[in-house]
């Protein structure tokens, strides 16, 4: 059975969610269930916390661009933090890294946000 472990807060920048196990068929429509709940708004930036996966299939890819599609439709950004060598493997293979932005850390990603002007 796939084990995938979710949670998520709000900070002034936007969402944090962290994923932690498996992001694969059976768990990726977990995923995809929260994201409509999340409160992210214009200008903010969803941060997804790769740190703890262990593995991703192409499900999982799919679920990070509907999360990343999610965001644009709020007129808000996406960054990817602590993604993992093998994860960060495949996303080089199949182009995501020209996709998302990626970050070392949460708080590094926290850190370059900056609000919008206004």
């Amino acid at each position: 059975m796939t084990q995938l472990s979710t949670t998520s807060r709000t900070t002034p920048a936007g969402p944090v969610v962290t994923l932690s196990g498996e992001l694969d068929h059976h768990s990726a429509p977990q995923v995809r269930a929260m994201l409509p709940g999340l409160d992210i708004g214009p200008g903010q930036q969803l941060v997804v916390d790769l740190g703890g996966l262990t593995f991703c299939d192409s499900s999982g890819i799919t679920v990070l661009i509907a999360a990343r599609n999610q965001a644009l439709a709020r007129n808000a950004g996406i960054v990817l933090a602590a993604v993992p060598e093998r994860v960060r493997r495949i996303f080089t293979i199949v182009g995501l890294d020209q996709v998302f932005p990626t970050h070392p850390t949460v708080q590094a990603a926290e850190a370059a946000w900056a609000p919008p002007a206004g």
